[in-house]
């Protein structure tokens, strides 16, 4: 079987939301890219479907505001936990400026396939499905391309620039020798899906109680669960047999007891292991790697999905340019990860603290006394318009050159 070979300005392995973005806006400024995606189709069950409102911001100066509200979602302006039985609320994003003051819940890959059709708009956008990433191509300037596997046999891409946007265990940055350092985090999530019971409560983002900590994520039909468990610890979970797991979610949970009968064996219970990394260095020559590929984050605050479309933003705009002009210089991938290190740096260690509290059980070890629920009541209005901030929008929130013009 023969070897295709395809030139573009710009190859982009990984059709996530940083390598579909980042495909998307170099097109509209004129840049001939292919994005290069292992799976056949977007339809699969992510953990990233928090949409916030640093990225509505984008969909709208995108102009595919009337597309994205179209799309089957639901959203929630606070961010409520029940501790020990009492109601709090640390998030409340009503209280931002500008029009976007909400989360949107929507499967990724119907954010992903808005995304696409976008791109597919402009000329220079050519998406592959199906591609797999084997190894990366060089010559004496760095980073050449890759070689991806497809169904119809071997793709060869050649770019003066490639993009690694293929996720946290990313072939291309592996192959390409670069490895990123880890954060010790100690807990993992069990991963399920749940029917909505017959007079939900208002919507909750966890419940903690007796030492055990469940999200219940609404999506559009049914809840999203996830179980925080010890690194390592599903071997014992499963010994103990799935009925007790069940009866522990119920005990914490009770609203659920209802439709906890829906899981029937351990097959729908998927594990996802936890992990905070980043890169010393995100680029070569010729390489540049963006989102979990460069700084892979917790589920805490559910930023992941829109610190990858920021790297995104961030990185078209240094980069169109200088691909229009057929030249990117090793200073303008040192730039870009100059811009986008620093609000990874500030996030990660608000997630490893939160990790740290949540494994030590404080929070979830029972009912909170009176002091305790007074201490929280008193500092929960102090600090929530900065958190809402620090989460909604991030620590450098971006913007997209020349707005809607473009789309």
């Amino acid at each position: 079987m023969t070897e295709q070979v395809v030139n573009t300005q710009c190859c982009i392995a990984g059709g996530g939301p940083a390598g579909i973005m980042l495909g998307l806006l170099l097109a509209r400024e004129g840049v001939d890219v292919v994005v290069l995606e292992k799976h056949g189709d977007f339809f699969r069950d992510f953990r990233g479907d928090t949409i916030h409102p640093s990225t509505l911001d984008l969909i709208d100066q995108l102009g595919l505001r009337e597309k994205f509200v179209a799309i089957r979602q639901s959203s929630v302006t606070t961010l409520d936990v029940v501790v020990g039985g009492t109601r709090l609320t640390p998030i409340d994003f009503s209280g931002l400026r500008g029009p976007n003051r909400r989360i949107a819940l929507m499967p990724q890959w119907d954010f992903l396939t808005l995304l696409a059709e976008a791109g597919a708009s402009h000329p220079g956008f050519h998406l592959m499905m199906g591609a797999e990433m084997v190894d990366v191509v060089y010559d004496a300037a760095g980073v050449a391309g890759v070689l991806a596997r497809t169904p119809e046999g071997m793709l060869r891409v050649r770019a003066p620039l490639t993009v690694a946007a293929d996720g946290r265990d990313s072939t291309v940055r592996s192959q390409a020798g670069l490895a990123p350092v880890s954060y010790g985090i100690p807990i993992d999530v069990l991963w399920f899906r749940l029917p909505v019971p017959p007079n939900p409560p208002p919507d909750t983002l966890g419940y903690l109680r007796d030492g055990m900590v469940v999200v219940t994520i609404p999506r559009p039909g049914y809840y999203q669960m996830g179980v925080l468990i010890p690194k390592g610890g599903l071997a014992s979970i499963r010994a103990a047999g799935l009925a007790e797991f069940l009866a522990r979610v119920g005990r914490n949970v009770p609203f659920l007891l209802p439709v906890l009968g829906s899981v029937t064996g351990w097959e729908q219970v998927r594990l996802l292991s936890v992990q905070v990394d980043r890169l010393r260095h995100w680029s070569r020559p010729g390489l540049l790697c963006l989102g979990d590929a460069a700084h892979a984050m917790s589920p805490v605050f559910g930023v992941g999905v829109n610190y990858a479309i920021q790297d995104a933003v961030a990185a078209a705009r240094v980069l169109a340019p200088r691909l229009r002009a057929g030249s990117v210089r090793e200073r303008d991938l040192h730039r870009i990860q100059r811009r986008r290190e620093l609000p990874v740096r500030l996030m990660q260690p608000l997630q490893l603290t939160v990790h740290k509290v949540l494994a030590g059980g404080a929070l979830g070890a029972g009912p909170l006394d009176r002091w305790q629920r007074f201490a929280l009541t008193a500092a929960l209005p102090v600090v929530r318009p900065l958190v809402a901030r620090v989460v909604g929008r991030g620590f450098r929130p971006e913007k997209l050159v020349g707005g809607s013009r473009r789309s």
